[in-house]
C-alpha cells in the first residue's frame, strides 16, 4: 500500500492539492536605480509584509541587485 506524504503549506480539496509561491520581479524604465538607499529598500520590505500579513500570506524575502552599469 502506497502512502502520500502531506505536503506543507498546501491546501487540500477533494480533487485537488494547491500550493502557490509567487516570484515578483519590478523593473523600472530604462532600469534606472529605484531603491538607491537601505532605507528605501527596507521600507518596500516592510510594505510587502504588511500587504502579505493583511492577506494571510507568508513573505519570505526580498533581493535587491543592482544592474550591470552600476558603480
Amino acid at each position: 500500500m502506497m502512502t502520500k506524504e502531506k505536503i506543507r503549506d498546501a491546501i487540500y480539496t477533494r480533487r485537488y492539492i494547491y500550493n502557490f509561491h509567487y516570484h515578483l520581479i519590478w523593473v523600472t524604465k530604462y532600469r534606472n536605480q529605484t531603491f538607491t538607499t537601505e532605507v528605501l529598500a527596507n521600507e518596500m520590505k516592510a510594505i510587502l509584509q504588511q500587504v502579505a500579513d493583511d492577506n494571510d500570506k507568508k513573505y519570505t524575502e526580498t533581493n535587491k541587485k543592482p544592474h550591470k552599469g552600476a558603480q
